[in-house]
């Protein structure tokens, strides 16, 4: 008896667990979720003139050693320091817009640091990622660089949970 009820409490667990029967989310709703996010990122870099790179595209770049610079607007403490794109620098920029340079939002850093970050090429790629598609630090630090004068510059929309989601290595701050 006890077999049976354990074996109905599994089998009801995994049937509740699976995607194709959910009962607080259909694939619907979860498409309109998808249909906001896709139109917010194309606003988003419209506005501010910048262009995306996909995670396969910067694995390429890397792999071929493009001259670029790879910009981390996550947490130094909390994220970029356990994990990051090999390669990226790390300079913080806030989730929400920042229209004027703001210290306070920047771990105190000014403009000019960015500027030095980033280096005098203002033709090279600069490419700018945080943590996944919803986070806009990237879309700050992107449109920074822009206003910077730098021509060539890419949000990596995916970030480091697309990085990792491929199975790329990570680089680590030891």
């Amino acid at each position: 008896m006890k077999k049976t009820i354990a074996l109905i409490l599994t089998m009801a667990c995994v049937l509740l667990a699976s995607p194709s029967f959910a009962l607080f989310d259909s694939k619907f709703e979860a498409e309109t979720t998808k249909e906001a996010e896709a139109v917010k990122l194309f606003r988003d870099t419209n506005a501010g003139g910048y262009d995306l790179v996909t995670t396969a595209e910067l694995k390429k770049m890397t792999d071929d050693k493009t001259d670029m610079v790879i910009i981390d607007t996550m947490p130094y403490e909390d994220s970029y320091k356990k994990e990051h794109v090999p390669g990226a620098l790390q300079f913080l920029f806030p989730i929400p817009a920042m229209p004027e340079w703001d210290v306070k939002e920047t771990a105190g850093k000014t403009q000019a640091d960015f500027e030095a970050m980033l280096g005098p090429d203002k033709d090279k790629p600069i490419v700018i990622y945080c943590g996944f598609v919803k986070c806009t630090r990237s879309h700050n630090g992107a449109i920074w660089a822009k206003k910077l004068g730098y021509k060539n510059v890419y949000r990596f929309p995916g970030g480091i949970f697309a990085w990792k989601g491929a199975g790329f290595p990570i680089g680590e701050v030891k």
